[in-house]
This record gives structure tokens, C-alpha cells and sequence, in this order.
């Protein structure tokens, strides 16, 4: 079984946060093991729900077969952007109306930028302050420390009406009633996961266009480049994660992760303060 692995050529499928990186920084290791498992001929691609317009150039740096963004909207190989799925304009003024009627914290996600409502930067200092400035403390790559709200906020672009945005997702923060609830009333053409950030509860989220997930992401870049379902592989921990772990021929969720990644997963492996890409990697024969 081992033998096979390390012979076959394998497309490696990442989520960024909590899983390639700890609050916007990758490990050492990680940066490598990306390197090296490509210098062998495996394909390795970015998976994430963040926008484009919020993947930093260091975390690219270790250079990558192509990026997912978006949770799944949007895919691009070699310069070539082959998805590029946004809300229908009729709906996405619709969400921005409810979310300002119900006084949500809020950010619609574009690939090229990130959309705010003029002072929406200032409550997120309030709201996300006191969580990240709990974080972990250490340097990131080439020595340089990042901030994670400044990583939200740098993006951003403000206006007082955003009901003309083109978008492809919304990360609400805070709101005078539990999203699932302002959701239900949007309909069967949006949908909602979990913040990655627990201790928002559940006035927190991400608004997502129904049926859009990382899984049919990487189906796009399957036929695109004809690969075999068989190797792909994809590493998570949230729950935006948990279709592309089903989908993949070998699905690692993170230690710690989500509940339901956990549950749908095939291998299991440390999160990266633990190296557990590279970890993973080295078990799969990506190394060798």
C-alpha cells in the first residue's frame, strides 16, 4: 500500500486556515513539504473559503498548482481562471438588505476585493479584538508577524450602500439575531456554515450560495486536467471542508477540527503548529 502511494502522482488539495497556516502564518515545514512534494511531480493546490483578495502573497509563496477561493466559487490554474461564480444581482441585494435590517457586522467577499459598510472596520475592531488578541504569538515567514485583523481589514473597501456589489460570499460577524434565522427567510438559494471563530456563536457565519462548496471546486480543476478521483487528496479542520473531505479520494482532517470534518474523515493529522501538513505528507509517500 505504501509502495503505491509513494509512486503515484497525487493532487493535494489544502485548506489555508487552521490547517496550512495558524492565523495567517505558515510553518516552515509546510512551506517545504508544498515545495518538495511539486519537485517530485505531485500537484498541490490552495482550497480555501477566504477570497482571493484575502490569500497574502506569503502564503502563496510556496508556490502552488492553482488556488480555490471562495469556499469553491472560484477556481484559477496557471493564470487562467476557469470559475468565477457570484450571487445572482436580483438575491445579493436582497441578503445586503436583510443583513443591514438586522444590523449585522458584515463583509461581502468578491475575488478582488472585500466590501464593507462605511464604519462596519471599527465595530469589527470591537467585536474581533478581544479573540485575536488572544492568539498565539510567534513569527511568521521570513520573520515576519502577521496581524489577522489587519489581514480582514487591509482588503477592504467601504461605501455606504453596497446593494450593487458583485459577490460571491458574506462573512457576518455579529448580528441582533442568530443567522440561521435571517437565513431561513432568504430562502433555498443560500446557505450557512459555522465561523471558524467559535467564540462568535452563532451570530456569526458565512453566507454562501447554495450547492457552491470546495468539492465542486476541485471537480472543476478534476476535468480540467483529467485527473483520477482516486489521487485526490484533502486536508481540513472547518466545516467548510467537510464536502471536499468527502470528495477526495483520501480525506485528512486536522486534529481538533470541526466535529463533522472529523466524522467524514480517512486519516487524521496535527494542526500546524504540530507540522501536520508535512506530517501528512511524509505518510502519503509525498516526500519520497
Amino acid at each position: 500500500m505504501c509502495s503505491q502511494q509513494t509512486v503515484r502522482p497525487r493532487a493535494v488539495f489544502l485548506d489555508i486556515d487552521g490547517t496550512y497556516a495558524d492565523h495567517g502564518l505558515a510553518p516552515d515545514a509546510h512551506v517545504e513539504a508544498v515545495r518538495t512534494a511539486r519537485r517530485l511531480g505531485h500537484l498541490v493546490f490552495v482550497c480555501t473559503g477566504r477570497p482571493l483578495a484575502m490569500v497574502p502573497a506569503h502564503i502563496l509563496e510556496a508556490g502552488f498548482d492553482g488556488t480555490i477561493t471562495g469556499a469553491g466559487a472560484r477556481v484559477e490554474l496557471d493564470g487562467q481562471v476557469l470559475k468565477d461564480t457570484r450571487f445572482d444581482q436580483d438575491l445579493a441585494g436582497r441578503i445586503v438588505d436583510a443583513l443591514d435590517a438586522h444590523d449585522v457586522a458584515y463583509i461581502l467577499e468578491a475575488p478582488e476585493s472585500l466590501h464593507g459598510r462605511t464604519g462596519v472596520d471599527q465595530r469589527l475592531r470591537e467585536v474581533l479584538g478581544p479573540i485575536f488578541a488572544d492568539r498565539p504569538q510567534h513569527d511568521g515567514v521570513l520573520g515576519t508577524d502577521v496581524d489577522p485583523l489587519e489581514d480582514i481589514l487591509g482588503p477592504m473597501q467601504y461605501s455606504d450602500d453596497l446593494r450593487a456589489i458583485s459577490y460571491a460570499k458574506i462573512s457576518c460577524f455579529d448580528s441582533d439575531v442568530p443567522l440561521q434565522q435571517l437565513v431561513d427567510l432568504l430562502g433555498p438559494q443560500v446557505g450557512l456554515i459555522p465561523s471558524s471563530l467559535s467564540a462568535l456563536g452563532d451570530r456569526a457565519g458565512e453566507i454562501f450560495m447554495a450547492g457552491t462548496h470546495k468539492a465542486v471546486g476541485i471537480q472543476v480543476v478534476e476535468e480540467h486536467l483529467g485527473l483520477d478521483r482516486a489521487d485526490i487528496v484533502a486536508i481540513g479542520d472547518s466545516a467548510n471542508d467537510i464536502e471536499m473531505l468527502e470528495y477526495a479520494g483520501v480525506g485528512i482532517a486536522v486534529e481538533g477540527g470541526h466535529p463533522a470534518v472529523l466524522a467524514v474523515a480517512d486519516r487524521f493529522t496535527a494542526g500546524p503548529a504540530g507540522n501536520g501538513v508535512a506530517l501528512a505528507f511524509a505518510e502519503l509517500g509525498l516526500l519520497d
